[in-house]
This record gives C-alpha cells, structure tokens and sequence, in this order.
C-alpha cells in the first residue's frame, strides 16, 4: 500500500481543484497547474478535503506520485514556492531589469539569463537572489539552472550556491604538499 498516497490533501479557501478529462486543474490567488491523471486513479472530494484513489495495487508507485504532484500544486498556487540563491565571489553580482536577469560572475563577458513564464526573480543587495512561483518543478529548475551559471568552486569557494548550503572546502595542491612532504 502506498502510505503518501493515502493521505488527505486538505484543500484551503479560495483554491478550486476541477476534473478535465484525464487531468486536473488546479486554481488559485497564485495562478493555474494543470497535473495529468494517470489511468486508474481516481480524484474524490469529500468537505475541504482531497482523496486519491487507486483501482488496483500496480499503480501503488504512480498513486504516491500524483498525490505528491497534486498537494505541491495546491500548496503552490495558495502560497508559492521560493528557493534562495547567494553569490559569493568578489565582484561577483547580479542585476534584474524586468524578465532578464544579468549575472557578473567572474568571465569575460556578462551572462543574461532570461526568466521563463510563471517564475519571479527578485535580487537583493545585488549577492542574493529569490527565485518565487506557483510550480515547484519549475521554481526547481531555474534555481538550478542559476547554479549552474558558475557553480560553488570547492577550492576557492566562490560561485552561485543555494543559501544554507555548506561545502567541504578543499585543499590545494601546495598547502597539502607543505602538509605531508614527499612521499617514497
């Protein structure tokens, strides 16, 4: 049995979850997801609350997923999701000017990066990046995609990374050569 696929997805005031045909539309003050119904499961609504249901146990995986996919869809259209993203680099920064974002990170040239539909890049003191949305995939993608930009050095520490995230600095090859000496 699927544990996640059994549990109630409560729906909040003002998001309206309607069947299309095989798919769901899910409505809200942040905007519109369209999730797709796999065959065999089924949508319920029972007084503020949502319930999934499944024909038979090969579609136990598949019944989790949606229920996921659905209760991230009701979440996101209510409130939103919101990743947060830090530069760290000398001279290296960011700047936004409508739905392009231009990135100083240490190349020779500027990178512009074009922000996609349904996705809001706020900067902050030009080293700290919000990237909001209604999608979470979506939201996902993009602060990926900003990552990988110029990605944390392990050397030097500089790069996009998200905020909070640590890394493991490593030792360059003069300071661990001082350490141990020769080896023979």
């Amino acid at each position: 049995m699927s544990r996640i696929g059994r549990k109630i997805i409560a729906l909040p005031k003002g998001i309206t979850v309607q069947t299309e045909g095989l798919s769901l539309a899910v409505k809200g003050p942040k905007g519109t997801i369209r999730i797709s119904l796999p065959h065999g499961i089924q949508l319920e609504k029972q007084d503020g609350h949502l319930l999934l249901k499944r024909e038979t146990d090969h579609q136990a995986a598949l019944h989790g997923l949606v229920r996921s996919l659905l209760a991230n869809a009701v979440h996101g259209v209510g409130e939103g999701f919101q990743k947060h993203l830090d530069i760290v680099g000398i001279g290296y920064r960011a700047e936004a000017k409508g739905k392009l974002v231009t990135f100083t990170l240490g190349y020779s040239h500027p990178i512009e990066f074009e922000v996609p539909e349904g996705v809001a890049v706020a900067v902050e003191k030009q080293t700290h990046l919000i990237v909001s949305g209604a999608d979470k995939q979506l939201v996902g993608h993009v602060a990926a995609k900003i990552r990988s930009l110029r990605p944390p050095d392990p050397y030097k520490n500089k790069g996009v990374r998200y905020a909070g995230e640590r890394l493991n600095k490593k030792v360059g090859k003069a300071a661990a050569a001082a350490g141990g000496g020769k080896a023979g």
